[in-house]
């Protein structure tokens, strides 16, 4: 859960003019979340290692595909992701005390760095850190939502009828499109846990459990905080999306709720970030276990138990892209990519073998799969239509990877028996 529910409904309400397809679009893209959730329980209980999705398309694709994956994660997802994050909590840090420019960045650098040495601690203790947010994020999105109502703010005329639309509205396909969009990026980043597999108890009955319980509670507290805003702020009140959280928490809590709302916000970023440090660097575990980056990646500390090394990379790019100020354009394309590798991985499903008697097998497996996929390929066909030139980009960052996965390979063949590194796992 991220800080897209605290931008997206108002802005979304003023596109789609209907608080009832507001509250379509997140119930329609939290299904489409759900359905890859229950694949990836699948996946991540049958292939309990670090890695998530670079297993999966290893063992389904072969060793190729799933290099792409890592390729791209390395050079712009995980990297941008955790900067954009960073950047995006000084920013609200800022509206609750003045810094400086320098400041920022430099709040930004200390956050990265600080959430790198936790997960370098220790999985438990990062792991226990981000329950603490979470559940603090939880808790204050519940109480935007009951207070909103039960204090006379929110206006639940507002929210009817609820898919009337007004003459001076846009196109509704133009509104489904730009909504459909921002509500599944709010959403986005479910597929992460997959990463820490290899370090969580009883994986086969936890990850399922985490990835669809995770999906569903999201879903309810999106929906109903949207109702919150779009009963309290009519569209278009609010002067930009960063602003709309400042403003509901003016409404609801009198002058200081401005800054309660940008402190919820801030924890939400803080926490969203907390998450992506603590399992980005487990992917790199995975490629260097099959020699595709160098052996002190997936060489974890003898007295920590964590990979250091795989810890220290990801947070040195990220602070990188934090002084060069690049990670906007970053974040821009490698949304594309991601959800491409991301439907790669579901679709696995219809590659792999049924799991054996006994395992987990996700409802309909082929089914809802099949569904996300569909979906997928309508946020795809949107994305790359609304941004052809940041798609591009983004797939180009990922082909350059195709030479650099055939020198290795290249290498390997000469350094080591074939199928000693490189491999493609059955399941």
């Amino acid at each position: 859960m991220g800080i897209g529910i605290f931008l997206t409904p108002v802005e979304m309400a003023c596109s789609l003019a209907s608080p009832g397809w507001v509250f379509a679009m997140f119930g329609i893209t939290g299904l489409m979340a759900a359905c890859g959730a229950l694949c990836y329980g699948e996946l991540a209980a049958r292939f309990p290692e670090a890695g998530g999705p670079y297993v999966y398309l290893r063992s389904a694709y072969g060793g190729g595909v799933a290099f792409l994956y890592g390729w791209q994660c390395l050079l712009v997802m995980d990297p941008g992701l955790t900067a954009a994050l960073a950047v995006g909590s000084a920013q609200y840090a800022a509206y609750l005390t003045p810094l400086s420019p320098r400041g920022e960045t430099s709040l930004a650098m200390a956050l990265i760095l600080l959430l790198a040495v936790l997960t370098a601690l220790g999985t438990r203790l990062a792991a226990g850190v981000l329950v603490v947010l979470t559940l603090l994020k939880v808790g204050a999105l519940l109480a935007i939502v009951g207070w909103g109502f039960l204090s006379g703010a929110a206006d639940a005329g507002r929210l009817t009828p609820l898919f009337a639309r007004g003459a001076a509205a846009e196109p509704l396909a133009a509104g489904l499109a730009g909504g459909f969009v921002s509500a599944f990026f709010c959403y986005g980043g479910w597929w992460e846990a997959s990463k820490m597999a290899g370090e969580v108890r009883r994986p086969a009955r936890t990850l399922p459990l985490a990835f669809v319980g995770g999906v569903a509670t999201v879903a309810a507290l999106y929906i109903a905080a949207s109702a919150v805003f779009l009963a309290v702020l009519p569209p278009g009140e609010a002067a930009s999306p960063e602003l709309t959280a400042p403003l509901l928490g003016e409404r609801l809590f009198g002058p200081a709720g401005g800054r309660i709302l940008a402190a919820t916000v801030l924890l939400s970023a803080v926490g969203s970030l907390a998450a992506v440090v603590l399992a980005s660097p487990r992917l790199y575990v995975a490629l260097a276990a099959d020699g595709l980056f160098p052996k002190p990646f997936g060489t974890p500390s003898r007295r920590l138990r964590t990979p250091l090394a795989a810890i220290a990379v990801q947070a040195s790019l990220a602070c990188t892209l934090v002084v060069l100020g690049t990670f906007g354009g970053i974040v821009a394309y490698f949304v594309f990519t991601t959800v491409v590798f991301v439907t790669l991985s579901v679709a696995s499903i219809f590659v792999l073998p049924a799991p054996p008697t006994g395992s987990f097998r996700a409802p309909g497996r082929r089914s809802i799969a099949g569904l996300f996929i569909a979906l997928a390929a309508v946020v795809l066909v949107l994305v790359a239509a609304g941004r052809p030139v940041s798609a591009a980009a983004g797939a180009v960052v990922v082909a350059f990877g195709i030479p650099v996965y055939a020198v290795l390979r290249w290498r390997s063949t000469q350094t080591r028996p074939v199928g000693s590194g490189l491999r493609r796992k059955g399941p």
